[in-house]
């Protein structure tokens, strides 16, 4: 065994598959066995593998100028490019951009200019930052903090009291309604129990609350219809800031251009990263309005420097091949495809898998989905210790297909923006294979309830 630290893995059980190379929405591990990959990497290669037009993208900013930073005033014309791309697109006013290499990161810096937008308007009470049940953004400190999954929680102390984070229902129906209350009546709770918690800890205390349009690795959940939009006018009549993480919806994911624009979210802050690059290189952006921005500046002037930075912040290979994969999404059309394409996804998955009887309920939008796997088909009961969600996903990958189990008892499917029809029958049949596998598998071990 290599000695390398496994991110996200059972320290027990590494080294389970070894990729070696990829091309289209394929993998190949290294005994040659062929996978359709049905996360996208980790929701990210969005063009697929071996894409030419990203990958000489790469090599020409390489031979031209492989790195500078962007410190004291220095600057690149990929990083530029990018920042007038980027503000053409998004939906926040006048928009600024802050150059990272991952989501955490961008997270994290969202974090500080926050606390510094604060200072330097007058109000350092404004600490606090509402983050939801469920809810993953990260594993750096404070992004990780801000993460709600208990895998990312336990054992590594996060200081979440001193960061001053809260946490709010997951906007999850099927598994957090109560008796017969309609969607209607569980987004009205939550949010309900959402503002006497701010009225509790003080308005005025409340920098910003943090959400996925549609979450990832919490199981792809979708929030009820008529959500967002009271969620938004609560955290309006407060004074609180709207901060999207669109780190896996962003960029065509959901068969728009963000997230955001499929659920009706008007965002002040935004995180990007993963597609923005389809993941050939690593970059991230923290967006901050134009009027945040402008309250930074005379406080960085009396200090001498914004004091906040990463060596490879605006790294220009990483501005390359940004630049060059947005070129190609709107090239190919590919958030119109997206939509498209995920519609179809959507339609089958419902159409094949709605009546297995090891699913409780079929989820997404576009192209990510999830299907939640329960041991009890009429009273939607889980199973112990995610006892179906390996198990499915070690199924799938014997019948070709790499996905994710996620939120214990889900599997989540997020492939390259690029998969065709044919294609998503094809991921459909390899699933529908590993799902009947492992309920006989579940059925044998005698973990069906009822």
């Amino acid at each position: 065994m290599a000695p390398v630290i496994y991110p996200t893995t059972n320290l027990t059980a590494t080294e389970q598959m070894c990729l070696d190379r990829g091309e289209g929405i394929y993998v190949f591990d290294s005994e040659g066995n062929r996978y359709i990959e049905g996360l996208a990497g980790l929701w990210c290669t969005s063009l697929g593998y071996s894409n030419t037009d990203v990958i000489d993208a790469i090599t020409e900013q390489l031979n031209r100028l492989p790195f500078t930073h962007m410190f004291g005033g220095k600057t690149h014309d990929p990083a530029m490019q990018l920042a007038e791309k980027l503000r053409d697109i998004v939906p926040v006013e006048d928009a600024y951009f802050f150059f990272g290499n991952s989501g955490s990161d961008a997270n994290d810096s969202h974090v500080k200019m926050l606390r510094y937008y604060f200072n330097a308007i007058g109000q350092p009470e404004r600490r606090k930052i509402i983050t939801r049940d469920r809810g993953y953004h990260g594993v750096t400190v404070a992004a990780g903090s801000l993460t709600s999954l208990p895998a990312n929680l336990a054992h590594f102390d996060a200081p979440i009291e001193a960061l001053s984070i809260l946490r709010t229902h997951s906007p999850h129906y099927y598994t957090a309604r109560k008796g017969n209350e309609t969607e209607a009546q569980f987004v009205d709770r939550i949010l309900d129990d959402l503002e006497t918690q701010i009225l509790e800890e003080g308005p005025e205390t409340i920098a910003a609350m943090i959400m996925e349009p549609i979450t990832g690795a919490s199981g792809v959940i979708v929030p009820p219809d008529g959500y967002y939009e009271k969620l938004q006018a609560i955290l309006r009549k407060y004074g609180i800031l709207v901060w999207a993480d669109e780190v896996i919806t962003g960029f065509g994911r959901t068969g728009n251009d963000f997230g955001c624009t499929t659920m009706g979210i008007q965002p002040d802050l935004m995180t990007f990263a993963k597609q923005l690059s389809s993941a050939y290189f690593p970059i991230s952006v923290a967006v901050i309005p134009g009027w945040m921005y402008e309250a930074m500046i005379e406080p960085s002037n009396q200090v001498g420097v914004f004091g906040h930075g990463y060596t490879y912040s605006g790294h220009p290979v990483a501005c390359a091949a940004a630049l060059k994969t947005l070129e190609v999404y709107e090239r190919d059309n590919l958030f119109a495809h997206a939509a498209e394409v995920g519609e179809y996804l959507q339609a089958q998955l419902r159409e094949r898998f709605a009546d297995h009887p090891l699913v409780g309920e079929v989820r997404g939008k576009g192209l990510i989905a999830a299907l939640e796997l329960v041991s009890n088909k009429t009273t939607g009961a889980s199973f112990e210790g995610a006892a179906a969600g390996g198990r499915a996903q070690k199924a799938c990958e014997r019948n070709g297909l790499i996905l994710r189990a996620v939120a214990g008892n889900s599997v989540a499917l997020c492939p390259p923006l690029i998969i065709t029809r044919d294609q998503v029958d094809d991921m459909l049949n390899s699933l529908s294979r590993g799902l009947d596998e492992t309920y006989e598998e579940l059925k044998a071990a005698g973990l069906l309830a009822g």
